[in-house]
């Protein structure tokens, strides 16, 4: 197979727009006897004659017209790549995987896809739906880019695979049945709940930071129902079941359901996006990271 080297292709091109060998070796700022040694190169590389003698000067050969017009098209290909390139360069082209736990998709992940839509039309964001505790798995895999999380699951300060991100601090407000004595109160404290039966998963993160809301406020949570999605735990709570501790960011509105703001020792969940080690400033990740950051300060 032929040796179809891109530069000498283009030297050959360039004789063709500009005319003459003196011209090309001008426009492509090389001299006259360079231009001429390329292209008797790309001839015998090609093994068909590219130039013939015409009066004083040189011109195309039928086989150069023809290597020419099938060339184009790579040109094009790569003038297409380096405008990709550039784009992806300047973060606005590129594909970024984010890893993301329920709640998040709906407050961080699809805000962030919206804005990039109009900021960075070219950036593809493909979305997992991931448990806050798996995202570190995912992320180590290489199956995701980029994955949100709580700061609850983070690793350990020694393990040095991920570069860890703040994102917000998302306030846990108490969910009452709407009919609770205390739906209306003035200034709502978790002491107030202290004898109340609590819907909260049986174990796990959620467990733990229920648990440690309460004790911070002087009590021992009494679990009546044990439960891990935010549907069925709001809708035990309606159904006068028990209270529960809610995300503001996974709060669903609900008609029987009363949505209290704490007014002191309010308990907040940290969350954290985490990127593998190296690739944090790789540039469509870097500007999917900044549109996360934007719709967590929205």
């Amino acid at each position: 197979m032929a040796d179809w080297d891109i530069r000498k292709l283009q030297i050959l091109r360039t004789l063709r727009e500009e005319g003459t060998v003196t011209a090309t070796a001008e426009a492509l700022r090389m001299t006259p006897s360079a231009v001429s040694q390329q292209l008797t190169n790309l001839a015998r590389q090609l093994g068909v004659p590219l130039l013939e003698a015409h009066g004083r000067r040189v011109r195309l050969t039928a086989a150069a017209r023809l290597v020419l017009r099938h060339t184009e098209a790579v040109f094009e290909q790569l003038r297409r790549a380096e405008s990709e390139l550039t784009a992806y360069v300047q973060g606005e082209a590129g594909e970024v995987r984010v890893g993301a736990f329920s709640t998040a998709v709906p407050a961080l992940v699809v805000p962030a896809v919206r804005s990039l839509r109009t900021s960075a039309p070219g950036v593809t964001v493909r979305v997992r739906e991931a448990e806050a505790a798996e995202a570190y798995d995912l992320l180590a895999a290489g199956d995701v880019d980029l994955a949100l999380s709580l700061a609850a699951h983070a690793p350990t300060a020694r393990d040095t695979r991920f570069h860890l991100v703040p994102l917000l601090a998302d306030p846990l407000d108490v969910a009452l049945p709407r009919d609770h004595p205390l739906a209306s109160s003035p200034a709502l404290r978790l002491a107030d709940l202290a004898a109340e039966p609590w819907i909260f998963g049986g174990s796990g993160p959620w467990s733990d930071i229920t648990r440690a809301a309460c004790e911070a406020a002087g009590f021992s949570p009494a679990q009546g129902h044990a439960a891990s999605g935010w549907t069925a735990i709001l809708a035990m709570v309606e159904a006068g079941m028990g209270v529960a501790l809610v995300p503001r960011m996974a709060a669903v509105p609900r008609t029987g359901v009363a949505m209290r703001h704490l007014s002191e020792d309010s308990p907040v969940r940290h969350v954290l996006a985490a990127t593998r080690r190296g690739t944090t400033e790789a540039p469509a990740v870097a500007r999917v990271l900044q549109a996360l950051r934007e719709a967590s300060n929205g």
